[in-house]
Parts: C-alpha cells; structure tokens; sequence
C-alpha cells in the first residue's frame, strides 16, 4: 500500500466525510452518497451554477461561441483539481465541489463588473467576488423548504470562504455569516480547498491563453517567448514533427497545464514531507499553504500572468468592451438603487426604502446574479423608452 494512504484510500491528512463538521441545518443521511458528493450535487443543479454559461471573463458572451465562459472555466478548474487530488490522496468530491462553486459570485462582465459594482458598493463595503460565492450558496439560493441557500458542509463553506489563505479582515458578508456559523476564518483551509485555489489559477491562465491566440491578441510564438511556454511549444514538436500551426496551440497548452500540474504535486509532497501532518487541522494549523507551485514554477506562473495582463487584459478591443459593460453596471445600479420600485417584486422587497444601504445590498445581489446577456437587456429596458419594460 502506498505509505501515503491509508485503508480507505486516502492520506491522514485529507479531509473525511466521517469527520465533517456537518451543515447548519441538520438534515437525513444523503444514503450512498457522500455529504461532499451532496455538496456538488447542489451547486450543479443551482440556478447560480446554471447561469455561469453566460456569464464570462474577458470577452462578452456574444463575442464568439468558443471563448470560455464562467461555466467552461468552472468544468476546467473540477477536472483540474480532481486530477491534483488524486495523486495527493485528497478528497476529490470536496475539492470537486469546491472548483465548480468558487465562481457562482461573479457579476456579468467579469472583472470589469466586480470592479463596477466594487465602486458602486465603496459606500457600503465594497463588492468581493468571494464573499458573493459564500452568500449566494448560503442565502440567495432559494429551492428548498427548509432553509435559505443549499446548506453546503462546513467543510465546503471554509473552503469557499477562505482557499485563498487565512482572512484577518472578512469582507462583511463573511464576517456576517461566521458569527452565524464559524468558519474558522483565521486559519488555512484544507487541503483540498487549496488544490481547488491551484486549479483555478492553472485552468484560469492557460484558457486565456489559448483564447488569446485564438483571438488574435497575440502569436503562440510570441507566447512562447516566455521560458514556460517554449518549454511546451518545443515539447509539442518534437512529439509532432509536423505539427500543423492549427493544432500547435492546443498541443502546447496542454503540455503547460501538465507541467504545471505536476509542479504542484512535486511540489506539495515536498512541503508534506517536512510538515509530516496527522490529520487536516495540522494542514489548516500551519503558518503556510502545503499545496502550492514550487518557486521556480510560481516565477513563471507569474510572467504568464504579466504577459497576458499586457497583451489580453489591456488589449485596445478589451479596454472598450470593459469600458462599456462597466457603464452599463454603473447606470444600471444608480438607477435601481434610486427607486427599488423597478426591481421585480421579490427583490423590491429585499430593497426596501430607495438609497438605502438595504436597498443597495439588493440591487447589487440583483445585479451580480445577472448573465451578460441579461444584464445588457435590462440596460436596454431601463434606460430605451422604445423598449417595453
């Protein structure tokens, strides 16, 4: 047996549906599934899962039909992160589940609508893409009887709330609700938890780069002036001597989401090695993530990063549809949170008195659930006189 493991599979320090700290309002047994297997059931069939399909990142839905979205994104960070867990002897339901939930708090837009609604919200304590997540999974959601949000497990709710590290200063919502149900907010989270945070950040820089390429933003061969992509590119073509130009990218990135994957394994048996934890408090107790890239790894990550900041993010045809969705966010949440009465009725009831902070906490919960398609029609609606309301 692999010394890693042990008899059910997994390693000592890997978190077990056994020990879940279990969910704040107690149900039955889910029978042959586990609760983490619950906890990704739910946030599948959630309505805030359902509209990732249109909401994106970097370009308008309508931009091209293969351009990831927030959903493709999500189904790429789950598959990543099953993969990592796996090899790490982890829980691959809960950081399954963690991957698939950690964007269902993106607005439409995607950065540029965090950054709208952030700016609109500076009165009220800003916007957190995180804190969205944990709300809409624990109060936004409404398809049961019983409770408001899924009741995911406090395993998975840590998890959301904290895979980027300890947090010393919560944004509200995540102050709010730990003082409902502690999250342990001082801590690292789990394991699994941090292999969903790795994931996102390989799915997250590799789509773009492919999208990059496909866009026409910039060449795989000027990509590939970054040692980390060389390395791929030249791997890709000594494989495929006769690689055609059409295939070299696909080919390339995923030879770069491989190296990068096994960066990360290496890299976490190493820091497991010298941590020798006992359990998942021991990985949650100590002063440093375990899951991590290594430093000549974590050096490339970030010129990827820089380079698709210059040469994607900034791009001349980004800047105007950032400019644009950013307005109608802004004309959108002046408008509504001015006179709640143009709220549909449920969320006018949230709202309350118009330009209050009740009424800018719904109108920003309204927007932030909304698609990019949605959103743009609502802009339409609100502010055309020729369109009906």
């Amino acid at each position: 047996m692999d010394p890693m493991r042990l008899p059910d599979g997994l390693a000592p320090w890997a978190v077990r549906p056994a020990d879940s700290r279990g969910r704040l309002h107690a149900e039955p047994s889910g029978g042959a599934r586990s609760p983490y297997q619950r906890d990704r059931d739910r946030v599948i069939h959630s309505t805030a899962f359902r509209r990732l399909q249109y909401k994106t990142q970097v370009f308008v839905f309508h931009e091209g039909d293969h351009f990831r979205t927030r959903l493709t994104h999500s189904i790429e960070v789950a598959q990543i992160a099953r993969s990592i867990a796996r090899e790490l002897a982890l829980e691959e339901d809960l950081a399954e589940a963690l991957a698939l939930a950690h964007d269902l708090g993106h607005p439409p837009f995607g950065h540029a609508g965090e950054d709208a609604l952030d700016a609109m919200m500076k009165p009220y304590g800003g916007f957190d893409h995180n804190a969205q997540s944990l709300k809409a999974v624990t109060l936004l959601e409404t398809r049961y009887a019983g409770f408001d949000g899924l009741n995911l497990t406090w395993e998975t709710l840590e998890g959301l709330a904290k895979h980027n590290g300890p947090l010393r200063r919560p944004p509200p919502y995540i102050a709010e609700y730990d003082r409902l149900h502690p999250l342990d907010l001082s801590t690292h989270a789990s394991a699994e938890a941090q292999v969903a945070a790795l994931a996102d950040d390989i799915a997250y820089n590799n789509h773009d780069l492919d999208d990059g390429v496909r866009a026409g933003m910039f060449t795989l061969e000027e990509a590939a002036a970054l040692p980390l992509v060389a390395e791929a590119f030249e791997e890709a073509k000594r494989a495929n001597p006769n690689l055609p130009r059409d295939r070299a990218t696909g080919e390339t990135v995923r030879r770069v989401i491989n190296n990068m994957v096994n960066d990360v394994v290496a890299e976490t048996r190493r820091r497991i090695a010298a941590l020798d934890p006992k359990s998942a408090d021991d990985i949650r107790a100590h002063d440093r993530p375990v899951v991590a890239f290594s430093e000549s790894m974590a050096e490339a990550n970030n010129q990827l990063r820089a380079f698709l900041f210059q040469r994607m993010y900034r791009h001349w045809r980004v800047n105007r549809t950032t400019q644009k969705c950013k307005r109608a966010l802004q004309v959108l949440f002046t408008l509504l949170h001015g006179e709640p009465r143009q709220l549909p009725p449920w969320w006018q009831a949230k709202a309350g008195e118009a330009g209050s902070s009740t009424a800018a906490a719904a109108v920003c919960d309204y927007l932030a659930g909304m698609t990019d398609r949605y959103a743009l029609e609502e802009h339409r609606r609100l502010t055309d006189p020729t369109v009906p309301g």
